[in-house]
């Protein structure tokens, strides 16, 4: 199943704490030591400088530790990014085109906008290339973010749960408009969406039912 925006940023966010958590524990407890080794060793106090001799478990520690530390980080990163991988077989199919700078959308039936419309609890999947230089569709409020090549066709899923507007920006400076490659993703219900993607088909029924 593609992720869920609320699902995937709460996961998202639980790996930048961790690795924050980390960060500020080794950055206090490295200080700390600091500090303490500058007075506690301070020549003023008497102490002359000594050659360290090898000491293998402190050598083993300051090896292994960080190292699982690395590797938890990773883990926990990679199950995060294997939820924008999982790609349902009913996903509703977008073709997405970036260039300098300006993204547009075109839909199954033919459709292009220059804001993408998706419907709310359906699982989309975007097939995008860029015609120029390299960009990246970024949606802050959904944690995803994939990189659009030039000459290669990448893919990012989703299922938006709320209705509502999201920021759409390029995370990948493409020149001197990068700034303003904004847009918007819009998730509507189904009944407005499908009245928007074929609002001739519409017509054409109520055509019919007034006969």
């Amino acid at each position: 199943m593609s992720p869920s925006p609320t699902a995937h940023a709460q996961s998202v966010d639980q790996v930048m704490i961790y690795i924050i958590a980390v960060s500020v524990v080794l950055l206090l407890g490295i200080t700390a030591v600091m500090v303490y080794f500058v007075f506690k060793y301070n020549r003023k106090h008497g102490h002359q400088p000594v050659d360290i001799e090898e000491n293998l478990p402190l050598e083993i520690a300051w090896i292994v530790i960080p190292t699982l530390l690395v590797l938890s980080m990773f883990y926990f990163g990679y199950n995060s990014f294997r939820e924008t991988r999982d790609i349902p077989k009913d996903s509703f199919v977008v073709e997405v085109t970036a260039r300098m700078w300006h993204f547009s959308f075109k839909y199954p039936n033919g459709k292009t906008a220059d804001t993408l419309y998706v419907p709310v609890n359906k699982p989309v999947k975007l097939i995008m290339e860029s015609v120029d230089v390299n960009h990246a569709f970024f949606i802050p409020a959904f944690r995803i973010k994939e990189d659009i090549m030039h000459g290669r066709k990448t893919f990012l899923p989703f299922t938006a749960e709320q209705i509502g507007n999201y920021d759409v920006a390029c995370a990948e400076y493409c020149g001197l408009n990068h700034s303003a490659m904004y847009t918007k993703v819009k998730v509507i219900s189904e009944k407005n969406f499908n009245e928007w993607y074929e609002p001739k088909a519409e017509i054409n029924k109520s055509s019919v039912a007034g006969k």
